[in-house]
């Protein structure tokens, strides 16, 4: 921004001395008396182009601030948005009544194919009109639940002023009112010393001692529920390690910084081969989704904080999360890297690293309708009409979802109600794209959100084939949005612990996908990994929350 401030300043000083030569010329004419009409006419010529050049230089000036003053209020609309506008991505009509898809008469569709959309929209509102009432009406029943009856109550008896046994009657001894509150103890320590006794058997006089409880961390005083927490603290609650120290210390209890990092490390060393596993079975699905977002780092031979990448890759059918951190890297080659022998189907967003993919052998590309929905939304200020009815288009396909929700439709259902009514609007909708493509105008934000949905459109409808697969890319988002708080409030990773990150969230993201409570599971994992350095023909997968949660075990 400054070289562009340079540059201008420039350019008005060289119009300013051209203006002042210009004015030096016209003096020296004025009292010129011997110049021949020649000469008078070669200057007079000299001076309309030096005119000539002088509005060129204006209009180039003029043309380039618009330019700016166009990029500055588009950046200013974008932050506004961040900082006051809603978050969610799903279209309203502000005015229903409003119809946007007189766009799409006069479109080259086969009399069935129009036909066939339009008794789609028809059965689309319908079940949106009635939907709508069913949610009204749970919301005038609904009620506000009362505490959890499996949570310890404390009782304590309130009594009318002056009251004594011996002079009163109570009325409501039986069934007396009562109000309850939710009280929140503070956490404290304790410590749990472990004898081990030694004890001699009278039969063979054998000497036996008890054996030694096995640790999670071997010569450390850190117990699995200790170990638990400070993961639990870090990535569910996110809060760094360091303001963790200054909690225990209000506690009555200091432990280094350096010790709670290291535990940190061996921690993520004891998940690191459960985390290998996890991959290895995910690999073997035919359905995954997958995302990478931002993670800063520290780089110690750069000394200061780098902007590094960690992947997310997501099981949609069985929830299960798996992190990927490959030296913070976002390129092509992490791609290849990680989806090696993979073979099914993939969603992705619109990052052209993953196009490395299309067209190997067994790899199906599917694209998110999300982010094609979030181009329309940006271009509404720039061409409303048709934007407006792209978004219309695209809800209608969303509301086909809705339905398969609300009916908790199996697969093969979904897919046929797809077909029946998701198809005819996407047919509408592709040639709708190619017949507005024309009258567009070319770099605008409508033409690039209709280029971007047109260019994958086929992987865009493939989602209706299949009625496993999702309609968009949220699900692996949201499974992200731990990352994005969590660089927030601990800022940045250090550059060697950013796998042990990606491994901890990796397993987060299980327990929430199978319901099991993190701690809880962590707990177990700690007390039991144990057991499978002693036991080789046991799969240590049966520790991933989902399989434990089946066997009951949680």
């Amino acid at each position: 921004m400054s070289q562009n401030l340079i540059d201008k300043d420039e350019l008005i000083r060289q119009l300013m001395a051209d203006r002042d030569r210009l004015f030096r010329e016209n003096s020296r004419l004025r009292t010129a008396t011997n110049i021949a009409p020649e000469e008078m006419q070669q200057v007079h010529n000299d001076q309309l182009a030096a005119k000539d050049t002088l509005i060129n230089k204006k209009e180039a000036l003029l043309r380039q601030k618009e330019v700016r003053i166009a990029q500055l209020e588009k950046q200013v609309d974008y932050l506004k948005r961040q900082l006051y506008g809603g978050k969610a991505e799903r279209y309203i009509n502000p005015d229903p009544q409003a119809r946007q898809l007189e766009l799409f008469e006069g479109v080259d569709l086969l009399p069935g194919e129009k036909e066939a959309a339009t008794k789609a929209e028809k059965e689309i509102i319908s079940e949106k009109e009635a939907r709508a009432k069913r949610m009204e009406k749970a919301k005038k029943s609904a009620v506000r639940k009362s505490l959890p009856e499996n949570l310890e109550r404390k009782i304590e008896h309130l009594y009318p002023e002056g009251y004594n046994p011996q002079d009163w009657d109570l009325l409501d001894e039986q069934e007396p009112l009562y109000t309850e509150v939710l009280i929140k103890e503070p956490t404290k320590f304790y410590v749990l010393r472990t004898y081990r006794h030694k004890a001699i058997r009278k039969s063979d006089h054998l000497i036996v001692t008890a054996d030694c409880p096995v640790k999670p961390i071997a010569k450390s005083y850190a117990s699995s529920s200790l170990l638990a927490d400070l993961m639990v603290d870090k990535y569910v609650d996110h809060i760094p390690f360091y303001r963790q120290h200054k909690q225990f210390e209000r506690l009555g209890m200091k432990i280094p910084e350096p010790t709670i990092l290291g535990w940190f490390q061996q921690v993520s060393d004891l998940l690191m081969p459960l985390h290998f596993r996890l991959w290895e079975l995910m690999k073997k699905t035919n359905y995954l989704q997958c995302d990478e977002t931002t993670l800063p780092v520290v780089r110690n031979d750069k000394h200061k904080t780098v902007k590094g990448y960690i992947w997310l890759v997501r099981d949609p059918i069985s929830g299960r999360e798996y992190f990927y951190w490959d030296k913070g890297s976002r390129s092509g080659e992490v791609v290849l890297k990680l989806f090696n022998g993979y073979q099914g189907a993939l969603q992705t967003d619109g990052y052209e690293r993953y196009e490395l993919l299309d067209g190997k052998k067994g790899i199906i590309l599917l694209s998110c309708w999300a982010h094609a929905r979030r181009k329309f939304s940006d271009a509404i200020k720039n061409d409303r009409e048709r934007a407006e009815s792209a978004l219309e288009q695209i809800q209608l396909l969303y509301e086909v979802e809705r339905q398969i929700k609300d009916q908790a439709l199996c697969f093969e259902e979904a897919a046929k109600l797809r077909v029946r009514l998701a198809y005819p609007i996407m047919v509408r909708f592709e040639k709708w794209l190619v017949a507005e493509h024309a009258k567009v105008i070319k770099g605008s934000p409508i033409e690039k959100a209709i280029l971007y949905t047109y260019n994958r459109f086929n992987k865009l409808s493939r989602y209706h084939l299949d009625g496993r697969y999702n309609i968009d890319n949220n699900g692996i988002e949201n499974a992200a949005r731990p990352v994005a708080v969590g660089r927030k409030n601990y800022l940045f990773c250090q550059n060697d612990t950013a796998e042990s990150t990606a491994i901890i969230y990796s397993f987060m993201g299980c327990c929430k996908a199978a319901k099991v409570n993190f701690r809880t599971w962590m707990i177990y994992f700690l007390d039991h990994i144990q057991d499978y350095d002693q036991d080789y023909t046991r799969d240590i997968a049966e520790l991933l929350p989902d399989n434990l949660k089946d066997a009951g075990v949680l």
